[in-house]
């Protein structure tokens, strides 16, 4: 059973609508956006179409994130319920309806491996009090952490379009071609801002080449 509102006998016509539309020479990104809005004043058949339009290429980057499947069906839901809670603060000044989409649905994923990674802790400090651990063992952990939080400091002093493009690209595994259909983007912009992002990145951690 899904969480989401169903749709309504008025589909055929709306498919109709977006035909014309593109016969009319509007994008992917204008009839998203326009959907958005609809579903922001709560209309159940608009939220519909962007479920239908979008839910492919969220899955995937949650998967991706995650590599889980049952956690990113859950996540991919939580995802789609924000969209219907948050539609209204979408704004296509800021960026394109993609490029949101993919952000809520990245930080979703992130939330979640970090709620993963608090359980595991967790575990793993009961169980370095019940018994001996290693010397060597316990300064590797500390020491993957560690450069797990640098990369992390270091990922949000990129601007916020390279911070995006890398993690896709990186963090959810997208190619440059994906990277740029996802954002929206010209392939070439996005192959700059992953390029720029990764100059950046590098720097910032100290790594020389």
């Amino acid at each position: 059973m899904t969480p989401f509102p169903s749709k309504n006998d008025g589909d055929g016509a709306t498919g109709a609508a977006s035909a014309s539309a593109t016969a009319s020479g509007v994008t992917e990104s204008d009839r998203l956006t326009a959907t958005l809005r609809a579903t922001a004043k709560g209309d159940d058949a608009a939220f519909a179409r962007v479920y239908d339009d979008t839910s492919a290429r969220v899955h995937g980057l949650v998967l991706r994130v995650l590599r889980n499947p049952s956690q990113a069906e859950e996540v991919t839901q939580e995802v789609y319920l924000e969209v219907w809670r948050r539609a209204s603060s979408f704004d296509p000044a800021k960026g394109s309806p993609y490029a949101w989409l993919m952000t809520l649905a990245h930080r979703r994923a992130v939330d979640r491996v970090r709620s993963s990674q608090s359980a595991t802790a967790r575990d793993e400090t009961w169980e370095a009090r019940t018994r001996d651990i290693h010397y060597d063992a316990t300064a590797e952990k500390a020491t993957e952490r560690l450069e797990a939080h640098r990369v992390r400091t270091a990922l949000h002093e990129l601007t916020d379009a390279q911070r995006e493009a890398v993690s896709l690209a990186y963090l959810g595994g997208y190619t440059h071609r994906e990277v740029a259909s996802l954002l929206d983007l010209p392939l070439g912009t996005a192959k700059t801002r992953i390029r720029d992002g990764l100059i950046r990145l590098r720097d910032q951690l100290g790594v020389t080449s």
